[in-house]
């Protein structure tokens, strides 16, 4: 019998916990669960052209660096021919930087003083004159306090994320040498249904990553496809870009959200019906992102139903934050695996007994000679 089809309410009460009990964890081990993500990922994407070069004859250590190296030579042909074909901004970063800071701005004064004609509430309150001293301090220190505390993060984080590549070497050099390495230590009589826990674990997090590519294409299509609606430029790249910081739930949301409205509101000054209509086809595609897309894609490559997926994507938020919601369906997927098939262990009986009869005889076997 299927191991799903064992698994009761116990066993699923004891998934969650320990999923959220992994949460906790993981929010005090950011720096090392960031860069094992993104190892992950490489992985997944270098594993078939590496099971490819081993079938045809090629020994696991020399695959694994062919493909990484490839990977490395790959990546860095692409960043200098982009870096090579992109067009020069005619003024300095600096400036351009300011030019859409203004823009912004902009937008965000006039939509203050349209809320201060509809509500005479806030024209007492001095709405639009306390928003634009706040945005007068916040441009005027950006490049001195709030650009340089970015740069210092990147910094601190740069160490870190530099061990994503060693990950995704030793991953793909020996993960079949771990996976041998943990079934050796498995009592005979649960060895086939270890061999069934390892495979499917790995195909969980495959399907995983497998669902994320594909909720990003998704993403993208339909943001583009409503940036170029109502007349935003650059809508692909835009589209793009904010379906990869998607990839980090709210936080990432968020900040995609105000790259598409400053862009749109720098693009249209005298059109505020452009920025209106960017947060509006932004908000729209998140909600289907939330509620359709997100179940549709990584729920349903977890094989977890729609109702559970959006209940712990609000538990992971609660629980341990921006790293929560990023890392809860993977954390659910794997456990479930792992909980799901324990579960289907405990209550075989006959695989128990197997196990009873196999240590009787070993110690028969053990005492055979010895004298009485």
């Amino acid at each position: 019998m299927n191991s799903r089809d064992r698994a009761g309410p116990v066993v699923w009460c004891g998934i969650i916990a320990v999923t959220c009990l992994l949460l906790i964890l993981l929010e005090h081990t950011l720096w090392l669960a960031i860069p094992f993500i993104f190892g992950t990922v490489l992985y997944y994407i270098l594993l078939a052209p590496m099971q490819r070069l081993i079938r045809a004859g090629v020994g696991q250590d020399l695959a694994a660096l062919t493909v990484g190296g490839g990977f490395v030579a790959v990546l860095s042909l692409v960043l200098v021919l982009l870096f090579s074909y992109v067009a020069v901004p005619e003024e300095s970063w600096q400036a351009l930087l300011g030019h859409y800071l203004e823009g912004g701005v902009t937008f965000v004064r006039n939509t203050m003083q349209l809320l201060e004609k509809e509500f005479p509430l806030l024209e007492q309150m001095h709405l639009t004159r306390l928003v634009n001293r706040r945005f007068k301090s916040f441009t005027d220190n950006f490049a001195q306090q709030h650009l340089a505390g970015l740069l210092v993060v990147i910094a601190g984080w740069l160490p870190s994320l530099l061990l994503a590549p060693f990950l995704t070497f030793f991953f793909l050099r020996d993960g079949a040498s771990f996976k041998r390495f943990l079934a050796r230590a498995v009592p005979n009589a649960f060895f086939e249904k270890t061999l069934f826990l390892l495979h499917e674990v790995d195909q969980t997090a495959r399907r995983y990553f497998q669902g994320l590519i594909k909720l990003t294409v998704i993403d993208t299509i339909m943001l583009a496809l409503g940036l170029w609606m109502i007349g935003v430029s650059s809508p692909l790249a835009l589209a793009l870009i904010s379906a990869v910081l998607a990839w980090v739930p709210f936080v990432g949301s968020v900040a995609g959200c105000i790259m598409v409205v400053v862009v749109a509101a720098t693009d249209a000054p005298s059109n505020a019906v452009i920025g209106y209509g960017a947060i509006g086809v932004f908000v729209a595609v998140r909600l289907l992102d939330d509620f359709i897309f997100m179940p549709l894609t990584l729920g349903r490559s977890l094989q977890i139903h729609p109702l559970m997926t959006v209940l712990m994507i609000f538990v992971g938020g609660s629980l341990a934050g921006v790293a929560g919601l990023m890392l809860v369906l993977p954390l659910l997927g794997v456990v479930m695996v792992v909980g799901e098939t324990l579960g289907c262990l405990v209550t075989n009986a006959r695989l128990r007994a197997r196990h009873r009869n196999a240590m009787a005889l070993r110690v028969r076997q053990a005492s055979v000679g010895l004298s009485k």
